[in-house]
């Protein structure tokens, strides 16, 4: 499902489009009511990590859930990630699958289920808050700290799967930060009024690999993803010299003739060409030598106490 956000759900406000769309969230909020109607299954034998979002794509989910996959491996959990399978999500699955020991199932019951046979401890997966079946263990939701809630509409007025007083049944927020000095007080303090339980972390991202690149070059950058303003904006605060740049909807499938093309406008002009991982996964094999991919990582903001917090809950007796 190729999908491009509208630039006006992350306006500050509503406007008259968003207002027109309205309506049609009532169809969100039925489904919202249905599922909390039905209980969910907690699993005794193991236990479940939902890293998710309320807000439509572009939260760092996929990099949260790596990051706290390799926190909890070091601390010698015997620990797996798990992926509900969509054809159309195809590189998060790559990507999981490249660094880190990932099951993918069409089902997230089934998915524990193949983990409760391997006889792991606990299990981490990439979305699924939304889930109708699953009482998760740990909840985390996932903001992005440009656009935290948008508009603060629900989907298709706004980017919104829940509303935020939803937060009232989560554990645990994560924002998602370029900038070490931006300031989140009114957000964070919207969040305590509504879950004055809730913990909140900090995570910043950081390029691993950026001794590869001469920032003096120019680059023509590209990518699908949720966000790709925030792809451009970490590599400018890294001093990148972006030329050009070619956006793509989230999770789209490239043919050969995008990437040649890519090529071709990259050599008439004499740049070099960077994309994220998340892409560079399914670009052609014969092509990626043209192409290189900026490493992201997450650094947390108290580290230590988001781990001992995280340890709190999965050594909770059921």
């Amino acid at each position: 499902m190729n999908f491009k956000k509208p630039k006006f759900w992350d306006l500050n406000k509503p406007n008259y489009l968003a207002y027109l769309l309205l309506p049609l969230t009532l169809f969100i909020r039925i489904n919202i009511f249905i599922s909390n109607l039905f209980p969910k299954k907690k699993f005794c034998k193991i236990k479940t990590i939902c890293i998710g979002n309320i807000y439509l794509g572009g939260t760092g989910k996929t990099p949260t859930t790596l990051k706290l996959y390799q926190l909890l491996k070091d601390k010698n959990y015997n620990v797996v990630n798990a992926k509900k399978h969509y054809s159309y999500q195809q590189d998060e699955y790559l990507l999981l699958k490249n660094k880190s020991q990932v099951i993918s199932s069409k089902t997230r019951k089934e998915i524990i289920k193949q983990a409760l046979k391997k006889n792991y401890e606990i299990i981490i997966f990439d979305d699924g808050l939304q889930d109708k079946t699953i009482d998760y263990d740990l909840k985390f939701v996932c903001f992005d700290s440009k656009n935290l809630i948008g508009n603060g509409l629900l989907i298709p007025a706004g980017p919104l799967r829940e509303e935020i007083n939803s937060l009232r049944k989560y554990h645990c927020v994560i924002l998602k930060n370029i900038d070490k000095n931006v300031d989140l007080t009114e957000f964070i303090s919207k969040i305590k009024k509504i879950n004055p339980k809730i913990k909140i972390f900090n995570t910043y991202i950081k390029i691993k690999n950026i001794e590869k690149f001469k920032r003096s070059d120019q680059y023509l950058i590209f990518s699908g993803i949720g966000n790709s303003k925030s792809f451009k904006e970490v590599l400018i605060k890294n001093d990148f010299n972006i030329v050009e740049e070619k956006i793509f909807t989230d999770h789209y499938n490239y043919e050969d003739k995008d990437i040649l093309e890519i090529i071709k406008i990259a050599k008439k002009k004499d740049m070099k060409i960077i994309t994220t991982e998340k892409d560079y996964v399914k670009i052609p094999n014969y092509l990626k030598e043209k192409i290189s991919f900026v490493n992201m990582d997450l650094e947390i903001s108290e580290e230590d106490k988001l781990i001992k917090f995280i340890e709190s809950i999965i050594n909770e007796k059921n």
